[in-house]
């Protein structure tokens, strides 16, 4: 679906920043909403999009475990 998305989990990505988390989310609510910028009446559902998607990404980054690591 967003193939620009980069894998942020190890072995893949070994340091992994806020920016980056910040960046995959951005562009995972840009491809499912189909706005690159809101419109103003919508920026605020759109970052909150954003804003959720970070923190469950962060949630899931800091659970998983990697075999062999």
């Amino acid at each position: 679906m967003c193939r620009s998305i980069k894998t942020l989990r190890p072995p893949y990505a070994e340091q992994v920043t806020e920016s980056d988390v910040h960046a995959a989310a951005l562009q995972y609510v840009r491809k499912i909403s189909g706005f690159r910028a809101p419109a103003a009446h919508n920026t605020e559902a759109f970052q909150e999009a954003v804003d959720e998607i970070e923190r469950a990404t962060a949630k899931l980054l800091g659970a998983l475990q990697v075999r062999g690591r």
